[in-house]
């Protein structure tokens, strides 16, 4: 595979991802929240930067990014139509678009919910989704500026990937999130084995992802969730949980 993608924790709970391609080693940071931690990453790494990619506007995604281009000088990516909110774009993306990324082809998922111009990234060359704060594992993000609707839309456009593709989250949210999908859905013997393994993993304080779009499929119950009612129901309930 062209692509890899390392997490790399930065505040209390968010992670960035350094994405190194193989062929022409090139390297891009996606959603970039602190820039000390973001330069040290990079310098840690070889000490080059290609591409900065965006998620969505919100601090902790974005807060990096002038850091690493008063350094580098990378190209930045993120949506086109929310470029209003967002660092000064270079390459301004619509759904289906494919960015160039070394040897890698680099696809363009609108999935607004979380916030009205969210996008995630699916790199095929490296069986790679980066959904920001669309999905996480084993759960999905807070409907900020959307709608119930929204969110099972979004997470439905993750269904003609393959179940191998590793799920790069914008956030170690999942030892609450597995307390929650435990308490909603507790007859699932494959939630209850992810949830003793991500407990394993931070009493080891290793991060719990990436984790499989295959694994998620059975134990996230908002990527299970049989329609949008259900789905809201379940949001509703996780912000008061």
């Amino acid at each position: 595979m062209a692509v890899t993608a390392q997490a790399i924790p930065m505040r209390s709970d968010n992670y960035a991802w350094l994405l190194t391609e193989s062929i022409t080693g090139k390297v891009a940071m996606v959603d970039p929240a602190d820039g000390p931690a973001a330069i040290a990453a990079v310098e840690a790494a070889g000490g080059r930067l290609d591409m900065i990619l965006l998620t969505h506007h919100h601090d902790d995604h974005i807060g990096g990014v002038p850091a690493l281009l008063s350094r580098y000088q990378p190209v930045v990516v993120g949506n086109g139509m929310d470029a209003e909110r967002l660092p000064k774009l270079d390459i301004a993306t619509h759904e289906g678009d494919l960015v160039d990324f070394g040897a890698a082809k680099i696809r363009v998922i609108d999935t607004p919910a979380h916030t009205s111009g969210h996008i995630s990234y699916y790199i095929a060359d490296g069986g790679i989704l980066l959904p920001g704060d669309t999905m996480f594992s084993l759960g999905c993000g807070r409907l900020f500026e959307g709608t119930a609707e929204d969110m099972f839309r979004a997470l439905r456009k993750f269904d003609d990937l393959p179940g191998e593709t590793l799920i790069c989250a914008g956030h170690e949210y999942t030892q609450s999130n597995a307390r929650f999908a435990c308490h909603v859905d507790p007859g699932n013997e494959a939630l209850r084995a992810r949830s003793g393994q991500v407990d394993a993993l931070r009493a080891a304080g290793r991060p719990t992802l990436p984790v499989s779009l295959a694994s998620e499929r059975e134990c996230n119950p908002f990527l299970r969730a049989p329609d949008a009612q259900v789905l809201g129901n379940l949001r509703a309930a996780k912000d008061n949980f």
